[in-house]
């Protein structure tokens, strides 16, 4: 393969400086921080399920048999001596709870980011103001209202699940319920204010953009100059045309000399 993506960012000719952002900009650029902040903050719990699952398999499976004839375990070891944290039911509860977290927190993030799935027959084949247009009508009839939609009822289920107190359905399973389903809450609210953040900027890309070689990131759709530059949202790079990389480290170290 010739090309591989990074995350270095193209520039862009006359780019504005983020002091001469609009209002609009300058909120949509908010939003984004937050969305951005939470969002890394989430995908951290990657490192939970794989620990968590990963344990829970091996110590599930490192069972013998020992010489007074019963079945004995690591697992069962370590409950026994550091208690019910290391109970299979409990880990496997942490594991989906965490999984919750990560997979709600990146909803949003994904978005501005644009590394979500999208089906491209059409919209790749449209210009830029026709992209621009489908993705503000898309958001204005489709992501936001229903996203408010699914707000409210997660609001309603985590605030019904702290009213009765809900609890794990296993008597050795994680208590306070409700926690875990608030963070699918925040989550769709994280994705509500991407969809806002997004919003703000295409509208102003119709509407309030005047100056056509004045530029600013875009998240989710690519200047007219850059199309064909960038793969989810990051610069397509020409391997062809890159300069060898430990060429350029050791000439940066100082132990290779210009010839």
């Amino acid at each position: 393969m010739s090309e591989q993506t990074s995350n270095t960012a193209t520039p862009t000719v006359n780019q504005l400086a983020v002091d001469d952002y609009p209002l609009t900009l300058k909120i949509s650029r908010a939003l984004q921080y937050v969305v951005d902040t939470l969002g890394r903050f989430g995908a951290w719990f990657i490192v939970p399920v794989v620990i968590i699952t990963c344990f829970d398999v091996i110590a599930r499976k490192a069972v013998w048999t020992n010489s007074e004839g019963l079945r004995v375990g690591i697992q069962v070891w370590l409950v026994e001596n550091f208690g019910r944290l290391f109970d299979s039911t409990l880990l496997q509860e942490l594991e989906w709870h965490s999984h919750t977290v990560l997979f709600a927190m990146v909803l949003g993030y994904g978005y501005i980011h644009n590394t979500h799935v999208r089906v491209d027959l059409v919209r790749e084949h449209l210009s830029f103001r026709r992209k621009a247009w489908t993705e503000l009508i898309g958001l204005t009839f489709f992501l936001i209202p229903y996203t408010i939609i699914v707000v409210y009822f997660a609001s309603v289920y985590a605030i019904d699940s702290y009213n009765i107190g809900e609890i794990s359905a296993s008597q050795v399973g994680l208590s306070h319920r409700w926690i875990i389903k608030s963070v699918l809450a925040v989550g769709l609210v994280l994705a509500l204010l991407a969809g806002i953040s997004v919003w703000l900027q295409v509208a102003f890309v119709l509407f309030g953009h005047k100056d056509s070689d004045k530029r600013f990131p875009l998240m989710t759709l690519d200047w007219p100059e850059e199309t064909g530059t960038k793969i989810e949202g990051k610069e397509r790079l020409d391997l062809s045309k890159v300069e060898d990389q430990l060429e350029k480290r050791a000439r940066e170290s100082g132990h290779l000399r210009d010839v």
